[in-house]
């Protein structure tokens, strides 16, 4: 009676045992979310018949993968604004132990240093509108940044041209957005460099997602890695045209499909990120890596690096390769967007203009100018206030007489200087008007003493004749000093 029951335990456990070698890496202790975007049915452009297909790709690979996706197509401004929102509330419910990804397959936008996500009813007229008929970018990052998460992925396949009319004069592709100024725990990947425009592809898929549902199924591989070699197989198939570039802060790792068990390895903060930190490495270190290797090769591997260095390097060493002036292309375009994202980021005067003095004749010159103008207007304004604001202060320092103390309006000249005037003269009393302080009081003039004025106001013209009369009897009486006794009457007069 008891080989069965033996035989049924070894059986549950060779199945729990697949299981687990089939589940991937890291599933069973963290939760997997995923939202993917396709934005191909737009209705006032063009479609974009690969969105669609792109979309479909990635929810097949994520849900292989272990996420729990959530796919949403050809959504208006609305629409997407609520499947963020959804999706947020879902990554929110699922707890601290989640990692979170969002795919966007679509039109991506930049306005003014700002990144949009293009909903399919938008329909500009100028690129003011912009704002308010798309979705910044930065809403979704800080949406799901502000949630506590295991790790947050961003995949945009959202650099495509820009096929709006109206917006000629906007940037070409997206802006720089640094993961690393934002809460830690984040990694984006844009389709193509800073500031370059993706390809649509003439497959089923864009180039982006073709190398990404390839890539990414390998087992075992740090996302970093994966990424990598997913920026290689697109410069690979599109000559060097597109270069895929990605930004991370990630402190924990991550693998798409597991091989071992790596998920038993305690993660190491700030792991993930080394992989990208290699931008530190100055030129000169590269030059001395790349030493001695064949052109082809050494190519390879500063795409695969992907920073200012690394190109430096590569242009100085192999001047006649024939990858030169490609990377000597890619090299410029990522200087100058570096340059474009501290310009917007310490948004002045001196920014812009240090912008434009190097990149004059750039794409994003226009737009640089723009934001000057606005910057400039605005630091005019501002002394113009602060001049203003004193005027109402001289009502609290009035004169001291009250007659001629001037009331306050009922309603303000400048109503946003009316509280300021209401609080000086509530709370704080005026220096100069002295209310409480009595008079000091004036001393009696000596004796001795002979008024050359007028008397001040005294009795009526009779009591003064009562009392020259009676100075004038008591000189009469004292014996031929008349002239005398007039002067003390008065003195004495004058004095009580």
């Amino acid at each position: 009676m008891r080989r069965p029951v033996l035989r049924n335990l070894f059986l549950a456990s060779g199945l729990l045992a697949l299981t687990q070698l089939m589940t991937p890496t890291g599933a069973a202790a963290e939760a997997r979310l995923a939202l993917v975007i396709g934005q191909s049915a737009y209705r006032t452009v063009p479609e974009l018949p690969n969105a669609a297909n792109d979309a479909k790709g990635m929810t097949e690979l994520l849900g292989n993968a272990g996420f729990t996706v959530t796919t949403a197509s050809n959504l208006a401004q609305n629409d997407m604004r609520q499947a963020i929102s959804d999706f947020a509330g879902k990554v929110s419910a699922s707890g601290a132990d989640t990692v979170a990804l969002v795919f966007y397959a679509g039109h991506g936008l930049q306005i003014d240093g700002e990144n949009y996500l293009v909903p399919v009813d938008l329909d500009p007229k100028r690129e003011a509108d912009i704002p308010l008929q798309g979705v910044r970018l930065n809403d979704l990052l800080n949406t799901l940044g502000a949630l506590p998460t295991r790790a947050r992925i961003f995949m945009l396949d959202a650099c495509r041209n820009n096929p709006f009319p109206a917006l000629s004069g906007a940037g070409h592709g997206l802006a720089i957005v640094d993961t690393k100024a934002g809460a830690p725990g984040s990694f984006i990947s844009y389709s193509t460099s800073p500031g370059a425009e993706a390809e649509d592809g003439s497959g089923i898929d864009s180039p982006y997602t073709t190398a990404a549902l390839t890539v990414a199924k390998q087992p075992n591989l740090p996302i970093e890695e994966v990424f990598k070699r997913i920026r290689i197989s697109v410069a690979q198939s599109t000559d060097g045209r597109q270069i895929p570039w990605e930004s991370s802060s990630l402190t924990t790792d991550f693998k798409f499909f597991g091989g071992e068990s790596s998920s038993q390895q305690p993660a190491v903060p700030g792991a993930s990120s080394m992989a990208l930190a290699s931008g530190t490495r100055s030129v000169a270190d590269w030059r001395k890596d790349l030493q001695g290797k064949e052109p082809k090769a050494a190519y390879e591997i500063v795409i695969a690096d992907d920073t200012v260095e690394a190109y430096q390097a590569y242009v100085e060493l192999y001047a006649q390769a024939s990858f030169t002036p490609r990377l000597r292309t890619i090299l410029e375009r990522r200087r100058q967007m570096l340059a474009w994202e501290r310009a917007t980021a310490i948004n002045t005067r001196a920014s812009f203009e240090a912008y434009l003095a190097n990149w004059d004749n750039s794409d994003l010159a226009a737009t640089a100018r723009r934001l000057l103008l606005r910057v400039q207007n605005r630091n005019y304004v501002l002394p113009a206030a602060v001049a203003a604001a004193p005027a109402p202060v001289a009502v609290a320092l009035a004169p001291t007489c009250p007659c001629s103390t001037p009331s306050i309006p009922a309603t303000p000249v400048n109503p946003a200087v009316a509280p300021v005037i209401k609080k000086r003269v509530d709370a704080t009393p005026p220096k100069r008007k002295v209310v409480e302080t009595p008079p000091k009081p004036r001393r009696p003039p000596p004796d001795d003493v002979v008024y050359e004025r007028a008397p001040p106001p005294g009795p009526s013209p009779e009591a003064v004749g009562v009392g020259i009369g009676v100075g004038i009897g008591l000189g009469m009486g004292m014996g031929g000093h008349g002239g005398g006794g007039y002067g003390r009457g008065d003195n004495y007069r004058s004095r009580y």
